[in-house]
């Protein structure tokens, strides 16, 4: 059952992003089209996305932790956390990340980095006074999940794809609104068509953008806990754990949409009960999480 859910989570995540690609596309070609060259639009499109790839690819784990507060600690400054997190890693098969720590009393963690070779896992000091050793090693052991998953890498990527969305977005808008097109367009019978689904595009493509990254997250989030359970074979200590996060659902003190869905849990609102909340939230209800960890079986 947990080999299943890993397999179906992993070809979703595919084809979402796949599905980020055929977006950037169309906005390209609705630009392209209103300024009059179609293929222009396209070309632009694609390379913008490929130059904030790469630089989201390079340096966004970097981003992550700075605007996290996180500082590198070594050895000496925490021996317990350390050995644990070496313990799961060989266990994992994996590399052992670069350990972080950031000062904030509400319990959350996140890991980062575009491979094995290159992952941080950053823990805040309210986790590691909260937690007993099998629920810390629980949380651990899904922040290491995201990394042997490559969910670090994934989620790097569609990040950066929102942000090329929502600035071509912003580019078609202002286009549609400020400027007039190719002039060729006005004794042009489908110039008021080619605006219309233009408009439609640029108004419909960020938020379309912003739940296939909600959709990713999610299913992200489902993988990293069963993983972790695997890798322990103690998924009881990620349930306490989650459930001591519910219970104190407390937001984190620099919390940023930017980085929220990096988290193990909503940084912005851990417990997410409310019905309006979970429809746009990064993460699934806690419930939720536990519910499926209770039922997998491990």
């Amino acid at each position: 059952m947990i080999y299943e859910q890993i397999s179906s989570n992993k070809k979703m995540t595919w084809f979402l992003i796949s599905l980020f690609s055929i977006v950037i596309v169309l906005l390209g070609w609705a630009f392209g089209a209103w300024m009059g060259d179609s293929f222009s639009g396209i070309f632009l499109a694609t390379i913008v996305s490929v130059v904030m790839t790469l630089i989201g690819f390079y340096k966004g784990d970097s981003v992550a932790l700075t605007t996290s507060g996180a500082k590198m600690i070594e050895k000496s400054d925490s021996p317990e956390l350390y050995r644990l997190v070496e313990n799961l890693s060989i266990a994992a098969g994996l590399p052992t990340p670069k350990i972080y720590i950031m000062q904030d009393s509400a319990m959350n963690a996140f890991a980062t980095g575009r491979d094995p070779e290159h992952a941080s896992i950053a823990v805040t000091t309210g986790l590691l006074q909260a937690l007993d050793k099998q629920e810390l090693e629980g949380v651990l052991a899904h922040e290491l999940s995201h990394i042997g998953n490559y969910d670090i890498r994934v989620m790097t990527i569609v990040v950066v794809l929102v942000g090329v969305i929502l600035l071509l977005s912003d580019w078609m808008t202002r286009s549609f609104f400020f400027g007039r097109g190719n002039r060729d367009n006005d004794n042009n019978s489908n110039a008021g068509i080619m605006l219309v689904i233009g408009i439609i595009l640029a108004i419909l493509s960020p938020i379309f953008a912003e739940l296939i990254k909600l959709a990713i997250s999610r299913q992200r989030e489902y993988l990293a806990d069963a993983s972790a359970g695997l890798l322990t074979r103690y998924p009881q200590g990620l349930i306490g754990a989650l459930e001591k996060i519910a219970s104190q659902d407390q937001p984190m003190s620099r919390a940023n949409h930017a980085t929220a869905h990096l988290f193990l849990a909503n940084p912005f609102d851990p417990h997410v009960t409310k019905k309006f909340e979970q429809m746009f939230s990064t993460h699934p209800p806690i419930e939720e999480r536990i519910a499926r960890l209770k039922q997998a079986g491990l």
